[in-house]
């Protein structure tokens, strides 16, 4: 059986033979599409027929319209709104702010006050070109469809969230004095601005050569809502001083100031507080009359209130006959540590009963 002709030898021969007359080869070319149908059919399209094109899908049967996939598209694409946090790539930095790309219709700026919570020299120190991280957004799209985005806003709200989980650690901080005023100190705790009163501050400085010097800190407020930290320095040297004192145990401190109610006493670098009733057994009009500024002077610790920031002293539980303070207050700090022991003693004693320890003792 010979072999099937090619598609070339077919055309060749086509193009050579004469079709009015019967030939060998002729009948090759019979033989080899015997029984194909070789005819071109009378309703094929032309070229420019638009029916010959191929139709748009039907979407009918795509589980939702045109008009519904547009509206889900827009929703993705465009759909931001004052408040939300989104991802963003800096793509430029100019003066008055940065051009970022949040996938918005049009790019997003953000301000040069908006980049830190922090005071920053320049946008450089902050962002770069290329960099890609969060930014929230402060605003409706203005009339040119552009948003406005911050860093700061994201930074304030970490910061609160920080300083409100300190606080309730009880936490002490550390942080730099950046100006003071006639009430008190300010200090940047995780860029917020704090405040120290001035009666929270423990020091023999001056308060305006505090300035550039970094403090130990507690929490005394942390209230977002209306924008106010408060700290207290006395709270962080009580606390640490408390760490290695106790109840009963005789300290030397040296009088710093005195009131109409008592003496402040700086026992260590920390304040305590020798009220009136606690000079003496005997009644006295003013503290002036028994003590003077800078006398040294030996006290016993009958309290220690790490909340408030407070230590409470006394000489009265140290007096070996009620009135020594007033009539010779040498013998009172001679004997102190004796007196004291006994009023650890008295204390033990008496924990459970709720007698009051330095009355009993004069019993």
């Amino acid at each position: 059986m010979s072999a099937t002709p090619t598609e070339e030898q077919i055309q060749d021969q086509v193009q050579d033979a004469n079709p009015t007359e019967a030939s060998p080869e002729n009948s090759a070319i019979e033989q080899a599409f015997e029984g194909e149908d070789l005819s071109i059919p009378e309703d094929v399209p032309t070229a420019d027929d638009p029916s010959s094109r191929a139709s748009s899908r039907n979407l009918d049967d795509a589980g939702f319209t045109i008009d519904e996939f547009a509206a889900l598209l827009s929703k993705y694409d465009y759909n931001f709104k004052p408040g939300d946090i989104v991802n963003g790539t800096v793509f430029a930095l100019e003066s008055k702010g940065a051009m970022i790309d949040i996938g918005a219709k049009t790019a997003t700026f953000m301000p040069l006050q908006e980049v830190s919570i922090n005071r920053v020299e320049g946008l450089s120190d902050v962002l770069q070109p290329g960099e890609i991280r969060e930014f929230f957004i402060m605003s409706e799209e203005n009339e040119d469809g552009q948003l406005a985005l911050s860093i700061r806003r994201i930074e304030y709200q970490r910061a609160w969230e920080r300083v409100r989980q300190l606080q309730k650690e009880d936490a002490t901080i550390y942080s730099e004095v950046f100006a003071t005023n006639r009430g008190g100190a300010l200090v940047r705790v995780e860029g917020l601005r704090g405040f120290i009163p001035g009666s929270h501050i423990s020091t023999r400085k001056p308060k305006e050569e505090l300035v550039a010097d970094f403090l130990p800190l507690k929490f005394l407020e942390v209230d977002e809502e209306r924008n106010r930290l408060v700290l207290s320095h006395r709270r962080a040297l009580v606390e640490r001083k408390m760490n290695r004192l106790e109840v009963g145990e005789v300290v030397v401190g040296t009088v710093r100031g005195i009131k109409p109610y008592g003496a402040f006493i700086d026992i260590g670098g920390v304040s305590g507080l020798l009220h009136i009733s606690e000079i003496s057994h005997e009644h006295i009009e003013t503290p002036h009359s028994v003590l003077n500024v800078n006398d040294q002077m030996k006290v016993m610790i009958i309290d220690l209130d790490a909340e408030r920031g407070r230590i409470s002293l006394s000489t009265k539980a140290l007096e070996p006959e009620p009135g020594d303070m007033l009539t010779d207050p040498q013998k009172v700090f001679d004997k102190a540590e004796e007196m004291a022991a006994r009023y650890k003693q008295m204390l033990l004693e008496q924990a459970e009963e709720g007698e009051d320890p330095i009355n009993s003792m004069m019993i």
